[in-house]
């Protein structure tokens, strides 16, 4: 099931449960209010939603639950501006609006046989949750899989529980990283980037997806390049301020692509077909 007939209409969802993953960041975990819809909802990994709060606005955010697993649809946000910050206030048993799926999607057929590689840093790994658990629920279906993930301190790791289990699996191979020394603190301790480097992966047979600040984005793929991954194998996510979310108003445009609708998945390649202003 897609969005409604008229896609500037939200289904009304209710907040079942509430993680609090950091100090500014909250996983919300809704079901929605229409059985039917919630039986015949939709979506593939990397897809977006557009969460609504009546009265104050709405933004977008990620479903970081896979599509495999379709009891609830979890969206996490960090708190940064007026809407987030109303989201932040919700309790669970709250009704919101959600419009979703929206965009485009990681292109996992086409990842099939291949190994993964994931690097991901803060929030950041929220659109790669949703391809991670996906791929370890259809794991006869691709090669090694490993993550890099990192952030300024142990308490600003998202995911912790996912994390603690992802540990423990000897199918996978997790890399655990802070920028800086920290009490107790036993893992490896550095900018993702680094760790990249240190890690050294070869870019045979495998694919490599990026999602975090911007700044890591930007020193992950030329230590990517650096590695000899090809262009196609590098795939990341864009992130615009997006109001219509179907590709009409314009707000997200980049040249001729609407990051709602065009993406917000592309490969490096398709990056840099965008223009400079990106």
């Amino acid at each position: 099931m897609n969005l409604p007939k008229n896609p500037y209409l939200p289904y009304l969802a209710t907040v079942t449960k509430i993680i609090d993953e950091t100090p500014n960041i909250k996983s919300f975990q809704v079901v929605f209010n229409d059985k039917k819809v919630q039986k015949e909802f939709s979506f593939e990994p990397g897809q977006v939603g557009q969460l609504s709060v009546f009265g104050v606005g709405e933004s977008t955010f990620v479903i970081n639950s896979p599509p495999t697993r379709k009891e609830y649809l979890q969206f996490s946000v960090m708190k940064v501006g007026e809407v987030t910050s109303q989201l932040h206030r919700l309790s669970e048993g709250d009704v919101i609006g959600v419009r979703a799926p929206l965009g485009n999607w990681f292109p996992y057929d086409k990842m099939k046989g291949k190994d993964i590689l994931f690097i991901g840093g803060g929030i950041g790994l929220a659109p790669l949750r949703t391809l991670i658990l996906f791929m370890l629920d259809n794991r006869k279906d691709y090669g090694d899989i490993s993550i890099i993930y990192g952030a300024r301190t142990p308490d600003d790791l998202c995911y912790k529980d996912d994390l603690k289990e992802w540990e423990k699996r000897d199918d996978l191979n997790l890399v655990l990283t802070v920028d800086k020394e920290f009490p107790n603190w036993e893992k490896r301790v550095g900018f993702v980037p680094a760790v990249l480097k240190e890690e050294n992966p070869s870019p045979e047979g495998k694919v490599a997806i990026t999602c975090g600040p911007p700044i890591m984005i930007k020193f992950v793929l030329e230590a990517l390049s650096e590695m000899k991954f090809d262009d196609t194998q590098i795939i990341t996510t864009l992130e615009r301020r997006m109001k219509c979310g179907i590709g009409i108003c314009g707000r997200c445009n980049i040249g001729s692509k609407y990051v709602c609708d065009d993406g917000p998945v592309f490969t490096l390649s398709e990056l840099k077909e965008l223009p400079s202003e990106l």
